[in-house]
């Protein structure tokens, strides 16, 4: 366990994810690997994260971007108002622009992935608790694409990409980097007839037949 620096109190951490699976993990990683982290709260949705860190107050939230009733751009409207000194950090499975937008303008300091080592994570919420922004490395680009006004900016709507739930997408992005339905269903925590019941729904909405088809559909839309 590494020891925090001299001088500096550890960052007190609130976890945000409807999967209390990867809250325990997170937490367990964090409290044993570190002491320059300490966390001090969870929450399985917006309504708990909301009561617990007006609570807790802590520095840094990490924040799921997907959550069944609205996610983390509602949790940060709903909390920045009232608490401007809490720092968000998006920690998500999804890395598509839409979503790391969205989540930004909602006004987190950063977007990271959770295929991100428990090391990197604790440097990145270090980083947005000292006031840097800290993004996964491919998404930063999305970021600055967003906010800059040169032309061939990446677009940040898509009316057919909008008719998909969150769930959806994150099956079909999946779906499109190959992975089996069992695959996509331990992932997301979700069951195979869960998978199976999104990828319908996709192929339906969009029209398309096929898994093929629906990769260069997900690619054309850099969702992959």
């Amino acid at each position: 366990m590494t020891e925090p620096q001299v001088g500096r109190q550890p960052v007190r951490v609130f976890l945000v994810d409807d999967h209390a699976l990867f809250r325990a993990g997170v937490r367990t990683e964090l409290d044993s690997i570190t002491d320059e982290v300490h966390v001090v709260g969870e929450a399985g949705s917006v309504a708990e994260a909301v009561t617990g860190i007006a609570h807790h107050k802590p520095d840094v939230v990490l924040l799921d971007v997907h959550m069944p009733d609205g996610g983390g751009a509602e949790v940060l409207r709903r909390v920045r108002p009232e608490y401007p000194e809490v720092v968000f950090l998006a920690l998500s499975v999804s890395d598509a622009a839409e979503d790391v937008i969205a989540v930004i303008r909602a006004g987190a300091r950063g977007y990271v992935t959770k295929t991100i080592s428990s090391q990197e994570l604790v440097r990145a919420v270090r980083r947005v608790s000292d006031g840097d922004a800290v993004f996964s490395p491919r998404l930063a680009g999305f970021v600055l694409d967003a906010f800059s006004e040169r032309p061939g900016a990446a677009p940040i709507s898509d009316p057919e990409l909008d008719l998909l739930t969150p769930r959806e997408r994150d099956v079909l992005r999946l779906l499109a980097r190959g992975y089996a339905y069992k695959e996509i269903a331990s992932e997301l925590f979700i069951s195979v007839k869960t998978v199976e019941t999104h990828v319908s729904s996709v192929l339906r909405k969009t029209q398309l037949s096929n898994r093929y088809e629906l990769s260069r559909w997900a690619s054309d839309r850099r969702l992959v």
